[in-house]
């Protein structure tokens, strides 16, 4: 048998790779942070125990770039659902609800990821974080930002600060007002992207446009 090629081997590392990724936004969206193990995500991705530490220095820079995936994966598709668009605020509205539906959907993983950027370890900049910020600053700038510079990092910041209030226990915001605060800041109608039932909760939006 001829060895394998370098591309043949580059591909099975970047399978197993997500595959770490993807087991671990699994466990720790189960079970908590705490009782997942590194032995757990590798028997659940199906890959030796070894390769975690070839891949991620430790657990929480694994948990950080596992959920910058998710995330980037889900904005990606909210972004390019049908029918797809280049109307820069219907991709505003569009990411705004993809990291909210996030919170709502998968709240142990997104609290876990949320106070772990809080503590000590900080913010871990990675490829999948890095795809996420590209994402991210091209919204802004279709959006028609003349600053895409400083209005990438706020809108991250508005982002993140929402999603803590969604989760924060003992006393949550409601999604829709975090939603809505959002929404008013942008000038964005309620009725982009994916809005909740109910219509917005008191105040006054922009019309649509026609």
């Amino acid at each position: 048998m001829s060895p394998r090629s370098a591309s043949v081997n580059e591909e099975l590392r970047r399978r197993s790779r997500e595959r770490l990724l993807h087991a671990t936004v699994e466990l720790v969206g189960e079970r908590g942070y705490e009782a997942t193990t590194l032995g757990d995500i590798a028997d659940r991705a199906g890959t030796a125990r070894g390769l975690i530490s070839y891949y991620f220095p430790g657990k929480r820079h694994l948990l950080q770039s596992a959920v910058h995936r998710l995330m980037h994966l889900t904005l990606e598709a909210a972004l390019e659902r049908e029918p797809r668009t280049e109307d820069g605020r219907e991709r505003l509205a569009r990411a705004v609800d993809a990291i909210l539906g996030l919170a709502r959907d998968r709240p142990r993983l997104m609290r876990t990821h949320m106070a772990g950027i809080l503590q000590a370890e900080g913010f871990v900049r990675c490829s999948e974080q890095q795809r996420l910020a590209e994402l991210l600053r091209e919204t802004v700038v279709r959006y028609g930002s003349p600053d895409p510079d400083t209005d990438y990092p706020l809108l991250r910041a508005l982002l993140m600060g929402a999603v803590v209030a969604v989760l924060l226990p003992g006393a949550p915001m409601p999604m829709a007002r975090l939603r809505a605060e959002l929404f008013q800041r942008y000038g964005l109608e309620w009725d982009l992207g994916v809005p909740p039932d109910g219509g917005p909760p008191g105040g006054t939006f922009p019309s649509p446009r026609q």
